[in-house]
């Protein structure tokens, strides 16, 4: 294979490079950034789908985040490709504070009560419900009884709640990030279209050069 890595990197480092990348947060935001710079387009079709990829990680679709970003951007005529690099806005470091913000709202929004232990237990909810699935996918195949209790509760008590409570700091989160870029992204288009430009009446000035001298009588 031509693009195999030569190296195998061990499963600990390349779990560890998902938490932290090679080269630091700073690093790859700084790629994203430029990634973002140079896409085709219009600045408020990029900005529309970095709208779009921000707003998804507010959204308890995890796994997903590629799929549903893409999709809503495509509906918002948005650049899909700028969609994808909006959802990075999602990683390790924003997460647990995305999470707390989406469900703290989802339940004042829906006036659920007596749940204070929400963060402490929200790790063991995720494993519960997937003790569920495994459990009602093995009982297919066995005499097994389902259960969907677990499942019930992770819906009622986490998922609904995010999904609900994070499109008020989604929406609020992917504007600041459309009115923040979308000036960016112009002027780096500008400033590009101007280096361009300035290259190219190069050129022709060099290549007029010889052929001004060949033109002229005697040479």
């Amino acid at each position: 294979m031509v693009f195999k890595r030569r190296d195998r990197r061990p499963l600990w480092k390349a779990a560890a490079h998902l938490v932290y990348p090679k080269g630091g947060w700073t690093r790859a935001f700084y790629y994203v950034k430029h990634r973002l710079n140079r896409l085709p387009g219009s600045p408020e079709r990029i900005g529309r789908g970095i709208w779009a990829g921000v707003f998804t990680t507010f959204t308890p679709f995890y796994g997903l985040h590629f799929v549903v970003a893409a999709l809503l951007a495509r509906v918002m005529q948005g650049n899909i490709f700028a969609a994808l690099l909006g959802t990075f806005f999602g990683n390790p470091l924003t997460y647990v504070p995305i999470g707390v913000v989406s469900l703290k709202t989802g339940h004042w929004l829906l006036g659920i009560h007596g749940h204070p232990d929400v963060e402490r237990s929200l790790g063991g909810k995720f494993l519960d419900a997937g003790d569920d699935l495994w459990h009602n996918f093995t009982a297919i195949f066995t005499d097994a009884t389902m259960d969907w209790h677990q499942l019930g509760i992770f819906y009622q008590e986490v998922f609904y709640p995010y999904m609900i409570g994070g499109l008020i700091p989604g929406i609020v989160t992917a504007s600041i990030a459309y009115y923040l870029s979308v000036p960016v992204i112009r002027a780096y288009q500008n400033r590009r279209k101007g280096t361009l430009k300035a290259r190219l009446a190069k050129l022709n000035k060099l290549k007029k050069g010889p052929l001004a001298k060949a033109d002229k009588p005697g040479e």
